[in-house]
């Protein structure tokens, strides 16, 4: 036959995903600045409506493909793998940007007026009374780590024992701790003595620690839709790139805030 598949390649037939998503893009960007202009969020809401909509049924479509045994070969499944790791990898560089911007004013402080940095300044500045690492800080990281681990549990229980229900319940324990998480961040925040403006500190405190907290609920999603999947029978021991790709962000995740407990919390304190 002249159209017969003699690779191991999945050729994408034409979708309007690429599009959709890059329209709802700008629209999103466009009204980001609109909002802060003149305060109409309703652009910046439409744009992210659509931008939310390309990603589920984009991603839908990524499943089906993964579930009709034809498309996600071998070959396939580690172009996906190679793909997610340049995605983290940019991840990292993103909180390095954090990182840096902490380490920066904590090693050269600035004094309050402005003058010569690393003699004048001191950190963390004065008036800022910081978080105790060894209370809730430290809870928040024994539970992550916790939900780390069954997260890990999942991944053994399907990969290496095709255990299905040993997997369910490693997962509904690993979005169980992340959500306990996030109502303890969330917690924390509310009992903070210092702001996010008029201060270097707040600033990078609530940067750092906040757009960690952002990737707790994006891995909490991710997890809890590899829950719903595997209730609906997706998921084999060879085929599982989608509960693989979570468990990688999860475990990205934990690395992160071991980072920040270390930095933020224990030695910029």
């Amino acid at each position: 036959m002249a159209h017969a598949k003699n690779h191991d390649y999945h050729i994408l037939p034409p979708s309007i995903w690429p599009l959709l998503g890059s329209v709802g893009a700008f629209i999103m960007l466009f009204g980001a600045v609109l909002w802060m202009a003149n305060d109409m969020p309703w652009m910046f809401l439409a744009g992210l409506v659509l931008v939310l909509y390309t990603m589920f049924g984009w991603w839908s479509d990524v499943v089906a493909e993964g579930n009709n045994g034809v498309d996600h070969t071998p070959v396939v499944q580690i172009g996906l793998r190679y793909g997610f790791i340049l995605f983290i990898m940019s991840e990292v560089m993103f909180f390095a940007a954090w990182f840096w911007s902490f380490f920066k004013h904590a090693i050269y402080p600035m004094h309050p007026e402005g003058l010569s940095p690393g003699i004048d300044g001191v950190w963390p500045p004065a008036g800022i009374e910081t978080f105790d690492p060894w209370h809730l800080p430290l809870i928040n990281t024994l539970i992550l780590l916790c939900s780390g681990m069954a997260a890990t549990w999942a991944h053994h229980a399907l990969a290496h024992e095709d255990n299905r229900e040993d997997m369910k319940w490693g997962l509904v324990i690993a979005i169980g701790l992340g959500i306990i998480f996030t109502i303890f961040q969330a917690y924390e925040y509310s009992h903070a003595a210092f702001g996010f403006s008029g201060n270097i500190y707040g600033a990078n405190f609530f940067m750092a620690t906040g757009f960690h907290g952002f990737h707790v609920v994006v891995g909490t999603i991710f997890l809890f839709v590899c829950l719903l999947r595997l209730m609906k029978g997706h998921f084999t021991r060879e085929n599982h790139v989608g509960f693989e790709a979570a468990a990688w962000y999860w475990h990205f995740v934990d690395v992160v805030w071991l980072f920040l407990f270390a930095a933020v919390y224990i030695w910029g304190g």
